[in-house]
């Protein structure tokens, strides 16, 4: 298991790598650039699943209780020490921008993603610092 978790660990590395690449990109040339939007879109999408998958690992390694939603795992994460609880609600609001990406896709606002950008891409670093300070106080057995 801690193999798997360190393998979405570097995966969601290499998402938040190509994310940082287009936070360089002015919100205008951001709005008008179909490529852009849309890397970054598939991008958002494949990092903030990979931290719903990492979250479900610990959940089924520690057996925890089930989350009855995806929101439900960073606050079940906070409960077992695994990542604070302040920063929990942070994990939770990212997958509720998930949602917008899965489900309004459509009608999701250029802006709101722009910002997405410039201010939630260190939420993604300071998950991967929790998971793996985590990892070597609590490692997986077998």
């Amino acid at each position: 298991m801690e193999a798997l978790i360190k393998e979405k660990l570097s995966k969601l590395m290499e998402y938040l790598g190509y994310l940082t690449t287009l936070k360089e990109t002015p919100l205008e040339t951001f709005a008008a650039d179909f490529k852009a939007r849309g890397a970054a879109e598939r991008y958002m999408h494949m990092a903030i699943e990979t931290v719903i998958d990492i979250g479900n690992e610990i959940i089924s390694a520690l057996q925890l209780r089930r989350p009855e939603r995806y929101r439900d795992i960073p606050h079940i994460l906070a409960e077992a020490g695994v990542i604070p609880s302040d920063f929990a609600d942070e994990i939770a609001k990212m997958i509720g921008f998930r949602n917008l990406l899965v489900h309004d896709y459509a009608a999701i606002d250029r802006a709101l993603e722009h910002e997405f950008l410039q201010t939630r891409l260190v939420d993604f670093k300071k998950f991967m610092k929790y998971i793996i300070e985590w990892l070597k106080t609590r490692p997986f057995k077998g």
